[in-house]
């Protein structure tokens, strides 16, 4: 596939963001409260380079338990990392700037963002906004990608590993992305994994970074090897699971756990706890009730963190075009 071959095509429908009332399957009318997994991944394959690299981080973050691992720096760049990677990247970047649009920005913030998205282990930009994109167009109904009416392992990690016909490779998915593939920056990151080198390459910076200050700090060989390993521990691989497990618990927890504000079309859920882990993406119905506004939180007890950043890069003249709700019961946004 090429640039010129997806300039010919349509941009991305945003009616793609809202399920056809119509729509229905034998196994719903069957069991509303039960869903087969999606047509796409059946027959089951296992994708056993995602196992290997999602079980290697998992152990590495497990290491965070071993005390001569521990550093303040190394946790309070974990903590650092969390914002900077997961809510710049994920949930402003990925999510709420690349898949919904929600706002616009200059080219050189939004491939900072994306760049950041992609150091989350989390797949590369145009994957990630098309998986998310099929998700809204058929919500908990059976192609959903993610449902956990299918079960909630399934939901949180299990559509992860478990190959999908439509999502497996560009040339299937492009029609979900065909707004971000006109960019070939985005286009040549679906190129050979080029997202996964980016996430190495930025693994591999922190780690050096904390060998530099550990020689630093203590003067010796052993501090800069123990400072090294602590910051590829805590600043990388313990702060890649815990965003990763936030925004699988929006896929999972998020649809069977919390309270409604809007009746929609399918099973999504406000959870607090999700919200504040993961920035404000667990305001999950409100989300689902109008998907292009920027804001998730919409009374004024939903704080989300996300909202407020895209205030301030509205103020600053780098936001434009805010979608904001369009109406909401007592909301101060």
């Amino acid at each position: 596939m090429s640039i010129s071959d997806i300039e010919k095509t349509d941009t991305y429908d945003d009616s793609l963001d809202a399920l056809d009332p119509g729509y229905s399957s034998e196994a719903e009318v069957a069991d509303p409260q039960r869903l087969p997994l999606p047509d796409a991944t059946q027959p089951m394959q296992v994708m056993w380079e995602y196992v290997a690299v999602l079980s290697l981080v998992h152990i590495v973050a497990l290491m965070v338990f071993v005390p001569w691992l521990f550093t303040w720096s190394g946790m309070v760049l974990a903590i650092a990392g969390h914002f900077v990677f997961g809510m710049m990247g994920i949930t402003i970047g990925y999510h709420r700037l690349l898949t919904h649009r929600g706002f616009t920005c200059p080219k050189w913030l939004e491939h900072t963002l994306a760049v950041l998205g992609m150091c989350n282990l989390q797949d590369s930009p145009a994957r990630w906004v098309a998986i998310h994109r099929l998700h809204h167009q058929h919500s908990d109904h059976q192609p959903d990608p993610h449902t956990p009416l299918a079960s909630f392992l399934w939901s949180h990690v299990g559509w992860v590993v478990c190959r999908h016909r439509d999502l497996d490779r560009t040339s299937r998915y492009e029609r979900y992305v065909r707004d971000l593939l006109r960019d070939p920056f985005y286009l040549k990151l679906e190129r050979k994994d080029g997202w996964f080198f980016v996430f190495l390459i930025h693994g591999i910076l922190i780690t050096a970074a904390g060998a530099l200050v550990g020689w630093l700090v203590g003067g010796s060989g052993a501090e800069a090897l123990r400072y090294a390993c602590s910051w590829a521990v805590w600043a990388v691989a313990a702060r890649t699971v815990f965003v990763l497990h936030g925004t699988w618990a929006v896929n999972s927890i998020t649809h069977v756990s919390g309270y409604r504000n809007y009746e929609t079309r399918d099973k999504s859920r406000n959870n607090w706890l999700v919200a504040l882990t993961s920035h404000g993406e667990g305001w999950h119905n409100n989300h689902h009730a109008q998907p292009r506004a920027a804001a998730h939180g919409h009374r004024w007890w939903e704080f989300d963190m996300s909202w407020r950043v895209i205030q301030a890069l509205e103020l600053m003249g780098l936001a434009k075009n805010v979608v904001r709700p369009k109406s909401v019961a007592d909301s101060d946004t």
